[in-house]
């Protein structure tokens, strides 16, 4: 199936092997957006692990390992299921609502080595919802760039908000906050600084809902494993 040692599984001194989270979800990507036999082995294995997760459950209605497991299957599905381009959402964001609208998004990969890096860009239109109406609507192309941060090489993309955009910084941040939300499910952590800057953090569990989309799936789960510990 292509699955990588150190990536998707690895192998214990006594020589057990072991299932990583990524080569659950990978196999289950596979199993649906695959071709020929890779796809077909990927479906077994799929179904294989289930099976063995249900089979650990003992019988039980409620069971967090066969739950865990199923979770990783449908998050490994959905990569790539979705396009950035004409992608509508709203979202709330300190108790205002936005619509985000995606006009075009791509990711890529810079420098070399450990310290590559994964840069996504996004343009899309961002605007504040007031009762049937959209206003202060705002286009410009949003950038967040990942690296691998700290002792644990964890995966964190930072930005800042812009002092030039309409409104400012801060209505800068609650907008490219408005567009993680709508991509991803989840809110970057924002930070203000004490030299007026406002920065915009967001990590690996960001990069999950960043993976739906077609345009950028790829990149990003190539950039993992290229960036990731062996």
């Amino acid at each position: 199936m292509g699955l990588k040692r150190g990536v998707h599984f690895s192998v214990s001194d006594a020589g057990y092997l072991y299932i990583l989270k990524e080569g659950l979800a990978y196999a289950a990507w596979l199993s649906e957006y695959g071709s020929g036999e890779r796809q077909e082995l990927a479906a077994e294995f799929v179904e294989l692990i289930l099976r063995r997760a249900e089979e650990a459950c003992g019988g039980a209605e409620q069971c967090a390992v066969y739950e865990k497991a199923k979770e990783i299957v449908e998050e490994g599905k959905a990569w790539g299921s979705l396009k950035p381009k004409g992608f509508v959402k709203e979202v709330e964001v300190d108790g205002r609502r936005y619509k985000v609208k995606v006009i075009d998004g791509e990711a890529v990969e810079e420098g070399e080595g450990d310290r590559k890096l994964l840069r996504m860009r996004i343009t899309a239109e961002v605007g504040r919802v007031e009762g049937e109406h959209i206003v202060d609507r705002v286009v410009r192309e949003y950038t967040i760039t990942y690296s691998r941060r700290g002792a644990d090489n964890a995966a964190v993309g930072r930005t800042y908000a812009s002092a030039e955009a309409p409104g400012g910084r801060e209505a800068d941040a609650e907008r490219f906050s408005a567009l993680v939300k709508a991509l991803t499910g989840e809110e970057p952590r924002v930070y203000r600084m004490k030299d007026s800057k406002i920065k915009i953090v967001c990590y690996e569990r960001h990069l999950k809902g960043f993976r739906r989309f077609e345009e950028l799936a790829d990149t990003i789960e190539k950039w993992l494993e290229e960036t990731g510990r062996r």
